[in-house]
């Protein structure tokens, strides 16, 4: 299990790169389209990189995969300023990558309501 100390740092990262993709990484790319969440960050024990897990609600695929393009080229700009919120000495390396645990869980939502499943005979 990660220290405390990772934990911190690890929900430090997601929520301020959350900030920045919302506010300046939109100002900047005004073509940048969909609901973007930050899921997951995991910062390496030492500092030098992170993965940045990313899920993208689009309306279409296209959408999808030219705002996760577009996360992506931006990474060097996303660490820059990440380097002015968090003030550390070492800014890790941002590598972004999709997160696909939400698509999965509404397909098994979708799955599992398709079911017809009848109750014991206790009602339960």
């Amino acid at each position: 299990m990660k220290p405390t100390r990772t934990q911190r740092l690890d929900s430090e990262v997601r929520r301020a790169v959350s900030e920045i993709v919302a506010g300046p990484l939109k100002n900047r790319e005004p073509s940048l389209s969909g609901i973007i969440s930050v899921t997951e960050a995991d910062v390496a024990p030492d500092l030098k990189t992170a993965k940045i897990y990313v899920s993208i609600l689009a309306a279409e695929e296209s959408e999808k995969r030219e705002s996760f393009r577009i996360l992506k080229e931006n990474a060097g700009f996303v660490r820059h300023e990440l380097s002015q919120m968090m003030r550390m000495r070492t800014v890790p390396s941002l590598t972004f990558l999709e997160d696909g645990s939400m698509e999965y869980g509404s397909r098994m939502d979708a799955l599992l309501s398709g079911l017809d499943i009848k109750p014991d005979k206790d009602g339960e």
